[in-house]
Order: structure tokens, then C-alpha cells, then sequence
């Protein structure tokens, strides 16, 4: 076979398993034209066309079908092979594909992430962070880290940290013009700072205390997708934000915020790595489990 036969054969699958070559080209880690060369020497080889092209889609053709269907076991048996062998080394070697919320990937980048590429010097960790959730196996991740409520049941989860709280929080400058809301329905005559999802849906603001639960559409000049820009609304005294108590823990503790109806506020279940249930899981993301197993603290433990 050609030197580069497994490449190839790699690349062949990359395309058919993201529909296109953009998306495969990232999950290769090689430009669109060196793909589209590599796929297209193959098909030169082998004389037959894999794939049909247009400007707009790529599809496989019947001979493109067949022959992943053949090729796929094999390269999964050989890089169960490569990776039964890489258990053997005294470190992992490879590359690790994280997919994660943005809140979840700051949650666990300085004491995982930094940690595990510190101990294993040979690894490095790829992390495509995103709102939307996605299927990680059919994008090529070896993970992916998010809400345990947002965990795929056909996975498996490991907890990467004890339930999260929500909070209201406003700046001084704010509460010096505006009363402080005193329960939940207060906050229809305040600005607030709106929140939406990816799917477009603005989020209802959620409280509950005593077994009593309310949500409320609540009023406010701004609406934003990004924590971060949630967090500077707030700072600006633009009006009151709802957000997670990790994104505005240090604001609260130097005064730059304050908490508001703290009774009110409910907590939810943290956050999770979760995998696809396999025998062999790959040796580096063996490791970065067991670091996060050794490294992240839950209640119970």
C-alpha cells in the first residue's frame, strides 16, 4: 500500500462521518485543498469515484459506501491496536478532542486541563467550545464536557463538580437608583439583563424557595448569549443579571456586585465529562478521567 495509505484511508472516513470537507479538514488537522488532494489521490488509485462533488454538497457514491463500510472496522481495529500498545508506555502520547460549553471549559481549564498537559508532556488537547450541543462521536471527539441535566443517556458521565447555584446579582451604582427586589415579582419593574439560549428562546428567569417555584419572562433594554458579556452588563450597571455563581463569585466577594434575593435562588446539577461506553477507552483520556477523579473535589467524597 502507498506509504500513506492510513491517512488516506482516515481522511476518507473524516469526509463521509461530516458531510463535507470543511469539517473534516479541522478534525484532520490539514487545510480543505490538502484533503480534497489526498482523497482524490485514493480515488485515482483505486479508480473508482468516492464521493460525488458539487459546489454545494458531497455525498458518497455506491462504491464510496461499500468501501467504508469495509474500511471502518479495519482502522477501528488498528487503532485499537495503537492504543493497547500506548497503555504500555509509561505516558499517554496523542491528541485529546474536548467539546464544551464555555462556562464548562473555564470551570476545568487551570485545575485539569493545565495539570494533565503538565504530567503528560506528550499529549495535547484539542477543545472546541460551543453552545449547541452536538453528537461527539460522529464529530470526532473523544469527550465532551457539559451540564449533567444536557448528558446523553447512552453515555457515560463523570462528575466533574458538585451541584452549581444561581444568583441575582446587580452593581451598587444600580442599586443606588433602584430600590432592591424583595421577591422575584419585583424584578417586572426593574431592567434586567435578558438571557438567550442558542435555540433563540429567551430564558425564564427561575426561583423557588419552600417548595414554591415561579419563572418569570423578566423585562430589560439588553439581551445577550455570552456570560461574559452578561457579566459586564452587570458590572456597567446596565440592570440586574441571573447567572451562575462561578461567573460572578469573585465580583461578589470584592463588591463589584451584589447578591439579591438569595433565598430565591435555586441551585442545579453540576457539570460532567461524559464518553462513549466502549471496552477500550483511549489511553489519554484513561489519564485525564483519573485526573479529574484525583483533582476535583465533590461533596461526599
Amino acid at each position: 500500500m502507498h506509504s500513506s495509505g492510513l491517512i488516506e484511508l482516515e481522511a476518507v472516513l473524516a469526509v463521509a462521518r461530516h458531510g463535507g470537507f470543511r469539517a473534516a479538514a479541522v478534525d484532520m488537522g490539514m487545510s480543505r485543498s490538502a484533503l480534497s488532494a489526498t482523497v482524490a489521490g485514493l480515488e485515482a488509485r483505486l479508480g473508482v469515484r468516492l464521493f460525488n462533488r458539487t459546489t454545494r454538497s458531497v455525498s458518497t457514491t455506491e462504491a464510496g459506501e461499500q468501501f467504508i463500510a469495509r474500511i471502518a472496522p479495519a482502522l477501528a481495529d488498528i487503532r485499537g491496536a495503537m492504543e493497547a500498545t500506548n497503555e504500555l508506555r509509561d505516558t499517554p502520547t496523542g491528541t485529546l478532542r474536548l467539546n464544551s460549553s464555555v462556562g464548562a471549559a473555564q470551570m476545568i481549564f487551570a485545575p485539569v486541563v493545565l495539570e494533565y498537559l503538565r504530567r503528560y508532556p506528550d499529549m495535547k488537547v484539542d477543545i472546541v467550545t460551543e453552545r449547541r450541543m452536538i453528537d461527539i462521536v460522529a464529530e470526532g471527539f473523544d469527550a465532551g464536557i457539559r451540564l449533567a441535566e444536557a448528558v446523553p443517556r447512552d453515555m457515560v458521565a463523570v462528575p466533574m463538580s458538585g451541584e452549581q447555584r444561581m444568583v441575582v446579582v446587580a452593581s451598587p451604582q444600580y442599586l443606588q437608583k433602584h430600590p432592591a427586589p424583595q421577591v422575584p415579582d419585583d424584578l417586572m419593574a426593574h431592567r434586567c439583563v435578558r438571557w438567550r439560549f442558542s435555540s433563540g428562546i429567551v430564558y425564564r428567569w427561575e426561583f423557588a424557595r419552600h417548595g414554591e417555584a415561579m419563572t418569570l419572562d423578566v423585562p430589560g433594554p439588553i439581551t445577550l448569549d455570552e456570560p461574559l458579556l452578561m457579566l459586564e452588563a452587570a458590572r456597567a450597571g446596565v440592570g440586574i443579571a441571573y447567572m451562575g455563581m462561578f461567573h460572578v463569585a469573585e465580583d461578589l466577594a470584592s463588591g463589584r456586585l451584589v447578591p439579591l434575593l438569595e433565598e430565591w435562588s435555586p441551585s442545579y446539577p453540576g457539570i460532567c465529562l461524559y464518553y462513549p461506553s466502549r471496552r477500550n477507552v483511549p489511553a489519554g483520556l484513561r489519564a485525564f478521567i483519573d485526573l479529574v477523579r484525583e483533582v476535583i473535589e465533590l461533596p461526599g467524597r
